[in-house]
């Protein structure tokens, strides 16, 4: 899951973004509010973390800004700021959630699980499309009820695929979702990593839309 976290104190953006790639996400680190509104609504994200202090344009004027574009991306906000009126400022401008400061990684991990659970329509922890079935909280799949056993970058394809059940997705949009900006990406790893997924699981349970990407038949 592609997440933009937005926060001008490096070492907090940096711990984020660490307890975000040990659940297997991949973030990607703003500091300033004009880059932060121009990646959030230029760029496709499954979650937003916004921090409301930031440096040239502040939080809550990104906010708006993103939710003028019409974008619905679930985001949350990170801010000292915790008296009743600057939290229901915040979420009157459009956030989803809100995360006073200091908190601990673990709270911030299960409300970026329960948002994107809201966001693909599902209530429950365990993402379910047929025989395939994806625990949110543990990131653990399994096929017809056996565990399957899946590589990091396997694991985050059939991620993407169960939060997107109904979604022709390209190649392109795939890499861009499961691996960080700097990376090398190479789109063609995706064909392998679906290879491996079906004979891990059945070959029909991705299917290939002839020039347009795959989607999930499971």
């Amino acid at each position: 899951m592609k997440v933009l976290v937005v926060e001008d104190n490096i070492q907090l953006g940096e711990q984020i973004c660490e307890a975000l790639e040990s659940v297997e996400w991949v973030p990607e680190h703003s500091q300033d509010g004009i880059d932060a509104l121009y990646r959030a609504t230029s760029e496709e994200w499954e979650i937003i973390i916004l921090d409301l202090g930031l440096p040239k344009l502040d939080g809550l004027t990104v906010l708006k800004g993103i939710r003028d574009e019409g974008i619905n991306t679930p985001i949350i906000i990170l801010s000292a700021r915790d008296s009743l009126s600057q939290r229901i400022e915040g979420l009157n401008a459009g956030a989803d959630d809100y995360l006073t400061k200091p908190f601990e990684m673990v709270e911030l991990i299960a409300r970026v699980r329960a948002q994107l659970r809201r966001a693909s329509g599902n209530t429950s922890t365990v993402i379910k499309m047929g025989d395939l079935s994806l625990d949110t909280r543990t990131s653990k799949v399994t096929w017809q009820g056996v565990p399957v056993n899946l590589t990091a970058l396997e694991y985050k394809v059939v991620a993407y695929f169960m939060h997107n059940p109904d979604k022709v997705i390209p190649r392109t949009e795939l890499v861009e979702h499961i691996y960080k900006q700097d990376f090398d990406r190479d789109s063609n790893t995706v064909d392998v990593f679906i290879g491996r997924i079906r004979k891990k699981t059945s070959s029909e349970v991705i299917k290939t839309v002839r020039g347009l990407g795959y989607q999930l038949n499971a």
